[in-house]
């Protein structure tokens, strides 16, 4: 399957170039997301048979004083990608966030459950998910969460660090969701394009490592796993305040992902391991 693949640097994006070598991949320079014409134009003049954004602005409390930027980016771009793909009928795939919901509850938000994205970060993803939607081609909306892996900056990086250097670290335990390993969406990203590049209907999907945690005890499970002696010290989000305000609930429901592909929920313990390895062989 020829790919094409908006994102060179990004954990995901690095994750996939592991997986699908041969996939053509378009960096900043070749396509700048702050231009979502010349994202466009990259779909219109490829023979690609199907297009995976891998590409986005995730500084989440950055996007609090530069939401207009981040909506280009984040809604714009995607939407035009979304309008090409569809005019040639090729597949879209598109990674989403759980940050397009409230963060409410205690319960797994569904695929359908009613968004309402809390931050600017949120309903920047949110605009590309309508515009993608809109654009009516086949397409796959991936919403995901607490994305990790061993390149850029990310919970496990921030926390092997930080580990190394202190004896005791506070880290929120009133935020609860799934870990994901970069790796494992790119997994799933890859089996899906195959799918519905076959014929398979796309739709919108949830994807996120299990078992549901909370952030503190994720750093337990690094530092255990990294063997490093530094405690972890619960705090709530009030005593670790953000410009961005975070779901106190991310958990998500990814049954119909399973059931539509195949894909099953991956367990971030196992990617942790590998996580480490890479960053501490």
């Amino acid at each position: 399957m020829r790919l094409l693949v908006f994102g060179k640097t990004g954990q995901v994006a690095r994750e996939l170039q592991r997986l699908a070598p041969d996939a053509t991949y378009l960096g900043r320079e070749e396509a700048d997301l702050t231009d979502p014409a010349s994202c466009a134009a990259a779909i219109a003049a490829t023979d690609a048979q199907a297009i995976i954004n891998a590409a986005a602005w995730t500084a989440v409390d950055k996007a609090e004083t530069e939401e207009a930027t981040a909506t280009v980016v984040n809604g714009e771009a995607p939407t035009a990608m979304a309008h090409a793909a569809a005019a040639k009928g090729i597949p879209f795939l598109h990674i989403s966030t759980d940050y397009v919901f409230d963060g409410a509850g205690n319960q797994p938000f569904a695929p359908d459950h009613p968004t309402a994205p809390q931050n600017a970060y949120g309903r920047s993803k949110l605009a590309g998910e309508q515009g993608i939607r809109a654009a009516g081609g086949p397409h796959l909306i991936l919403r995901t969460s607490w994305v990790v892996s061993a390149h850029g900056a990310n919970f496990v990086k921030t926390m092997l660090r930080l580990g190394a250097e202190r004896e005791t670290l506070s880290v929120v335990a009133d935020q609860i969701g799934g870990p994901t390993p970069a790796a494992d969406i790119a997994r799933a990203l890859l089996s899906a394009a195959t799918a519905m590049q076959q014929g398979e209907p796309g739709g919108t999907h949830h994807f996120s490592g299990l078992p549901d945690t909370s952030w503190a005890d994720f750093a337990r499970a690094i530092m255990a796993e990294a063997g490093l002696p530094c405690r972890i010290t619960d705090i709530t989000s009030a005593d670790y305040p953000t410009p961005a305000r975070r779901p106190l609930n991310s958990r998500l429901d990814c049954r119909a992902l399973t059931t539509a592909f195949g894909i099953p929920r991956p367990d971030w313990r196992v990617g942790l391991t590998a996580i480490v390895k890479e960053l501490r062989p």
